[in-house]
């Protein structure tokens, strides 16, 4: 099966110009990225990369830039944090249609993780888990593991942030 999935970085000083930054990558085995254009200091990399899971692409992708890296900062992998259009788009319906779906079952549509007035953010493995249990929606396998994946990702690359201290409480707060 072949995954679609997006890394982006902060890099450091220590990893040199952008030439030499493609150069490590692709003699590490990143030839399958697309590097997007990205404001400077930054690496976007596109994947299309062949595996028998999201895990092992995923993993494998990370362990590659780790190594030609190892002063990179992760910012975020994908398909994650996404809105409703992103979601209408990879369904195949239109974006009215998922605000009218997300309206329409307000109890049970997932939370999202940020709303805001404009536009609201969510983890898409969640609408996707919630569409699938809903029926009638033709989602891609490698697309619904490549977005839970991803969100772990996320989510252990944000815990890091996480004041330990006070975890519990939080823990039983936020529920």
């Amino acid at each position: 099966m072949e995954f679609a999935f997006t890394l982006k970085y902060q890099l450091s000083k220590e990893d040199g110009h952008q030439r030499e930054v493609v150069e490590r990558l692709m003699d590490r085995g990143c030839g399958d990225a697309l590097i997007r254009s990205s404001p400077p200091g930054r690496l976007s990399l596109a994947f299309n990369r062949p595996a028998l899971s999201a895990d092992e692409a995923l993993m494998g992708a990370l362990k590659d830039i780790k190594q030609s890296l190892p002063a990179a900062r992760l910012i975020e992998a994908g398909p994650d944090l996404v809105g409703l259009t992103d979601v209408a788009e990879l369904v195949g319906v239109s974006r009215q249609n998922m605000r009218k779906l997300m309206l329409t079952h307000m109890a049970s549509f997932p939370a999202p993780v940020h709303e805001g007035n404009a536009s609201s953010v969510w983890h898409l493995s969640h609408v996707l888990a919630w569409l699938s249990s809903r029926g009638g929606y033709v989602l891609d396998p490698a697309v619904v593991g490549m977005s839970r994946t991803a969100m772990q990702v996320n989510l252990v690359k944000e815990n890091r942030h996480l004041d330990r201290e006070r975890e519990a409480t939080l823990k039983m707060l936020v529920g």
